[in-house]
C-alpha cells in the first residue's frame, strides 16, 4: 500500500468512528435538553414558556388598546430647533 492509500484508509476509519460517536450523542440543544431534563421537568418548563408568551401578548394588547383609544390629534408633535 502506498503512503497515500494508508492515509486515506486511516481517514476513512476516523470518519467512521466520528459518525458512530455522533449517532450516540444527543442531537444539538434539543438532544441535550432531553438528556438533561426528565419529561416531567420539560413539561413544566414548556408550560412556563407558554405563560411568558401569554404575558407578553397581554402586555402588547394593553398598549395597542391604549393607542387605539388615544385621539390621533393629541399625539406629541416634533419641534425643529435650529442650532446656530
Amino acid at each position: 500500500m502506498t503512503d497515500l492509500e494508508e492515509q486515506l484508509a486511516e481517514l476513512e476509519q476516523r470518519l467512521a468512528a466520528m459518525e458512530a460517536r455522533s449517532e450516540r450523542a444527543p442531537r444539538g440543544l434539543v438532544g441535550l435538553w432531553r438528556e438533561v431534563f426528565p419529561p416531567e421537568v420539560r413539561t413544566h418548563m414548556r408550560a412556563a414558556r407558554k405563560e411568558q408568551l401569554l404575558a407578553a401578548r397581554a402586555f402588547l394588547d394593553h398598549w395597542i388598546e391604549h393607542l387605539e383609544k388615544e385621539p390621533a390629534d393629541e399625539l406629541p408633535r416634533r419641534e425643529s430647533i435650529s442650532l446656530d
